[in-house]
């Protein structure tokens, strides 16, 4: 009886870092495209919604290698979802505070905080699938 509540547990936080990395991917698009005129479509917002969805989905929980001797070597996977993470977060922090500040920072920062974006939820995204298609 125990394991259907907890698969279910398991979905709901699953889609809650869905929707967690979707908020931070309509930031990070909404002060990207704000400063970037090219990129103020709704394409673009939705783009960066569901890179963030898809890398907070697939990145954040990842599967663990066991812990012994065979396996003591760094796991690939929790490193680049880690890092991922933190690139990610800290790109939709900078974004949010440029947005409630009202800043207008130089046009380099906002393809920097677009690039950093790109590159974390990547890493999220690689890591996922890199740890759900090992052998164990």
């Amino acid at each position: 009886m125990r394991y259907p509540v907890r698969k279910a547990a398991h979905i709901f936080e699953r889609v809650g870092l869905a929707v967690a990395g979707a908020a931070c991917g309509l930031f990070v698009g909404a002060d990207v495209g704000s400063a970037i005129p090219q990129l103020t479509t709704q394409g673009f917002l939705l783009l960066m919604m569901l890179l963030g969805g898809i890398g907070f989905y697939l990145g954040i929980d990842t599967p663990q290698m066991p812990f012994d001797d065979a396996h003591s070597h760094i796991d690939a996977a929790e490193f680049l979802s880690a890092a991922g993470t933190l690139f990610a977060t800290v790109t939709a922090f900078v974004s949010v505070a440029v947005i409630v500040l009202r800043l207008e920072p130089h046009m380099s920062l906002s393809w920097l905080t677009l690039f950093a974006w790109i590159a974390g939820v990547a890493m999220q995204i690689i890591a996922g699938a890199k740890a759900r298609m090992r052998k164990v």
